[in-house]
């Protein structure tokens, strides 16, 4: 097989090997990227498409310990693990528990809130300069709840991310209710945050590699890493299915698969697949007949507390997103949990369309690190491996302040942020 000899090789053409690729390139080096299938296909594709720092949280949480014995058990639940004895999930659980403080979280809140708002104000002047539509629109994002403890929730994390610049309103029911007008009557109410936004993750996704190949940046699809060569401690080569690389650095952006490429090089790294579903339901714009219509398009992002359903208003369509599986590679369908997130959204939603009538049945997998901050920095083991990977369900949120980030390393740059918290040492 020919060997090509490159300055920098990403693996991995999501949204965040995408802005990586990008941020390198443009910065002076010389990068190609390979992806195992089209860029942006996998979990970049479907997503809510949210642009919000206000939900720059982990995934584990204080107070989580008891509500995850129990969803343990439950399949339909927000967050379900499949219970089995596999060392790999026996170490992620365990890790993912010690993460369960609040010195923890609120470290990992200031450092996502961060590279997420970087990664806001990225989106929107890519919207304004990209001559591909990327369905960028500053809409805010409203947090709902049908219960005293569902709004209690959003009030504290209103509270959070105002310490942090973030600024959220709160609406009691008669205000949310007339300020959305698609909500039903079972919302007690909720909070605001004006300054949150929106896009499509595919098209986006594409816009960033748009930029990044008119930078001179070299991209492969259907290009499969399968093998390592090490020597002396660093990667000599790269097998691919599209030939064998020579790269003076290596960044692994390869999302949930990180765990498996990462065992290829003989190194553990514990990011696990949480798999999400989402679905479209046709609303056109203007698609409602009245005040107290049954069919009335939401106006804004919407997150249901309780369900942890993601709503986002598109041109003809809304999206309906939810539920975390921890399954790793597993992607098969579950009929349960797709009418679950159906059902949860028309519990708190006025349109009239049957399950049988959504379209667009996807489901991807998420990285998720066990304390809910993604990997990015240097390897400890392997001196040309980067990390920038784990990055749960805030990906397409955060990934061009992580390429920020990433390339600050790299580069020798004053960092975006500490880099402390990322490090891969933390689990190398």
């Amino acid at each position: 097989m020919s060997v090509q000899k490159v300055d920098v090789l990403v693996i991995g053409g999501g949204i965040v090997g995408a802005c990586v690729a990008r941020e390198l390139q443009t910065s002076g080096r010389q990068v190609t990227l390979v992806e195992r299938g089209q860029p942006g296909q996998a979990c970049s594709f479907a997503n809510a498409g949210w642009l919000t720092p206000c939900f720059a949280m982990p995934l584990p949480q204080p107070g989580m310990f008891w509500k995850s014995i129990g969803w343990l058990f439950d399949p339909t639940s927000p967050l379900h693990i499949q219970p089995n004895l596999s060392p790999t999930l026996v170490r992620w659980m365990w890790l993912f528990l010690r993460a369960m403080n609040r010195e923890q979280m609120e470290k990992s809140v200031s450092i996502l809130t961060k590279i997420s708002s970087f990664s806001l104000d990225f989106y929107r002047e890519l919207g304004a300069r990209s001559k591909r539509p990327i369905g960028f629109e500053n809409r805010g994002l409203l947090m709902v709840s049908g219960t005293a403890a569902g709004l209690d929730y959003a009030t504290i994390e209103m509270q959070l991310m105002k310490e942090r610049g973030i600024d959220g309103r709160l609406m009691k029911q008669d205000e949310a209710l007339n300020f959305e007008p698609a909500l039903r009557p079972i919302v007690r109410g909720g909070v605001y945050f004006p300054g949150e936004a929106q896009a499509d993750p595919y098209a986006t996704t594409l816009a960033v590699m748009d930029e990044f190949t008119a930078a001179g940046g070299v991209s492969h699809a259907n290009a499969e890493a399968y093998q390592f060569e090490i020597e002396n401690g660093r990667i000599r080569r790269v097998l691919t299915t599209r030939g064998v690389f020579e790269a003076d650095l290596v960044v692994l952006a390869t999302g949930a698969w990180s765990k498996d490429v990462a065992k290829e090089l003989k190194l553990n790294i514990p990011i696990l697949g949480g798999k999400g579903y989402s679905m479209s339901v046709d609303m056109p714009e203007g698609a409602d007949s009245g005040v107290d219509s049954d069919f009335r398009k939401p106006k804004v992002p919407i997150m249901i507390v309780e369900k942890k359903i993601a709503v986002t208003p598109f041109q003809n369509h809304v999206r309906l997103a939810g539920t975390l599986e921890l399954v790793d590679q597993d992607f098969s369908i579950s009929s349960r949990r797709l009418q679950g997130v159906h059902s949860g959204a028309r519990e708190y939603l006025k349109f009239d369309s049957d399950f049988s009538e959504a379209r667009d049945i996807w489901r991807g997998l998420r990285p998720c690190t066990p304390d809910g901050v993604p990997i990015i920095g240097p390897s400890t083991r392997v001196s040309n491996l980067f990390y920038c990977a784990g990055h749960q369900l805030l990906g397409f949120q955060s990934a061009p302040g992580s390429a920020r980030l990433a390339a600050d390393l790299i580069l020798g740059r004053s960092p975006l942020v500490d880099p402390k918290g990322f490090q891969a040492d933390r689990f190398e």
